[in-house]
């Protein structure tokens, strides 16, 4: 029977932190961070949506009033609730953000599929190039790629001079302050949050199937159509939910390239809070839009858990 070593206990001593093994304060690290930077910010805001919104600093009444002894008298309301019901500019701005989002999803799902399959389909040595030509424009800031579109997009920006330069038109087309600018702005942004996912579900996808459907008989389209898709529908809900939760939410893109008829929730959120100044319309409005992605987070989830899985 071994004895243990003093090195081995002093190993297994360090292993420990305040009588905790250390391996669950490495799995503890992600709750910690989670409930620092989620769940305290949305509890806050969570509760700031059932004050109501007063001319001070900060500009809305506390929901617990201790003045009247040790138990608190609760002074909520559902005003800010009852707001966003009332007036149809949420609802049209809700709706909207909904119909971009989609829009924008579908586009970067049928331009990212063909460049994740053939980056998928290239040589082994060519792919870690083709990846990284995908990822470098995270290296520059997101606001400057997004300012650059309007250079390339105005009236006079590269697009049109280089069209009417081309004797393709003869006046400049309306390519800014309206959706097809947002949508060329949304798409170019998230594209490589869909072309990833699917190159990591294309990739590790075993040919020897597509090789047995061709000996078969099986031209390539069916193949693609009955094999490929089917296999790869894990990747497409992945890379779907990861463009379209944020573009529900986004704000940058609409206000430097939308116009009025692009109006989204993003928007409306940030109009409350610092030119209207009422934070707790501002956070029902961002409380029922955490609401509205919780169905598409749940599905993410689920599809990840059963892709890492298998």
């Amino acid at each position: 029977m071994a004895s243990s070593t003093p090195e081995t206990g002093k190993a297994a001593g360090q292993s420990r932190r305040f009588g905790i093994p250390g391996r669950y304060l490495v799995i503890s690290a992600p709750y910690v961070w989670l409930l620092l930077f989620f769940l305290a910010p949305f509890a806050i805001v969570f509760n700031i949506s059932f004050s109501s919104a007063i001319i001070a600093q900060p500009p809305y009444t506390a929901l617990f009033d201790w003045s009247t002894g040790l138990i608190p008298q609760i002074r909520g309301t559902l005003s800010g609730y009852g707001f966003l019901l009332s007036d149809e500019l949420y609802a049209v701005a809700y709706l909207n953000s909904i119909k971009i989002a989609l829009v924008s999803t579908m586009l970067c799902l049928m331009i990212g599929y063909p460049m994740a399959y053939g980056i998928a389909r290239a040589p082994a040595a060519r792919r870690n190039t083709l990846l990284m030509l995908v990822i470098l424009p995270f290296w520059t800031s997101f606001l400057i790629r997004v300012y650059a579109w309007i250079g390339i997009l105005k009236n006079n920006g590269v697009l049109n001079n280089a069209l009417i330069s081309l004797g393709l038109i003869d006046e400049p087309l309306p390519m800014m302050h309206n959706a097809f600018s947002v949508y060329v702005g949304i798409v170019y942004s998230y594209l490589p949050f869909m072309i990833l996912p699917l190159y990591a579900n294309l990739a590790k996808m075993d040919e020897s199937l597509l090789e047995a459907a061709a000996d078969l008989g099986c031209r390539p389209w069916k193949a693609f159509l009955f094999i490929t898709l089917p296999l790869s529908f894990p990747g497409i809900i992945a890379g779907s939910m990861l463009v379209f939760i944020p573009a529900v939410g986004e704000f940058v893109i609409p206000a430097l390239l939308g116009g009025p008829d692009t109006l989204m929730i993003g928007k409306v959120l940030w109009n409350e809070f610092f030119h209207n100044r009422d934070w707790p319309v501002a956070s029902a409005v961002a409380i029922a839009m955490l609401v509205l992605l919780v169905a598409p987070i749940v599905i993410f989830q689920h599809y990840q858990a059963r892709e890492d899985d298998n």
